[in-house]
């Protein structure tokens, strides 16, 4: 079957099954290897992609369901050469160490600055909750996501 979608802002079509995970599309297909697999249930964030805005476990979820749809990958968020401030914002905080879960992190954080202008720290805890990193504890991401919200002009 044909889905047509966009994907980081540009038109997409691609032909797959009708099974085809997103996950599987993204990263086979399209050759966009920053969405990671990880657990396959929905359960660490890894995989976690935006459609329409909100985040998505692609492990999860049928490349079908994006037909029609606006797909934004960890590949889509840099300005060129210019990366995103929550991208800048991790690199300057050190908020992340084997760098696995990041993609997905900062895909989730993105769209709680879409949700919330500024979120408190438990806002931010909670919208976190389904990005498991096994490395760094968190802190340094709790930094890096406070430090954006409370000084953006850092980061543009």
């Amino acid at each position: 079957m044909r889905v047509d979608f966009k994907l980081n802002g540009a038109p997409a079509s691609v032909e797959v099954e009708p099974c085809e995970m997103l996950i599987d599309v993204l990263r086979d297909q399209l050759q966009l290897k920053g969405t990671k697999r990880s657990c396959d249930v929905q359960v660490c964030g890894a995989c976690t992609v935006l459609v329409d805005g909100n985040p998505t476990s692609s492990c999860t979820t049928l490349c079908a369901d994006a037909h029609d749809r606006e797909v934004t990958t960890i590949e889509g968020l840099a300005d060129g050469k210019r990366l995103d401030p929550v991208q800048r914002a991790f690199i300057a905080h050190g908020a992340l160490q084997c760098g696995f879960c990041t993609p997905g992190m900062i895909l989730a954080v993105k769209s709680l600055l879409a949700r919330h202008e500024k979120p408190t720290e438990e806002t931010v805890r909670h919208y976190l909750r389904g990005n498991i990193c096994r490395c760094t504890g968190y802190v340094k991401i709790l930094e890096a996501v406070m430090d954006l919200i409370h000084n953006p002009h850092n980061y543009q």
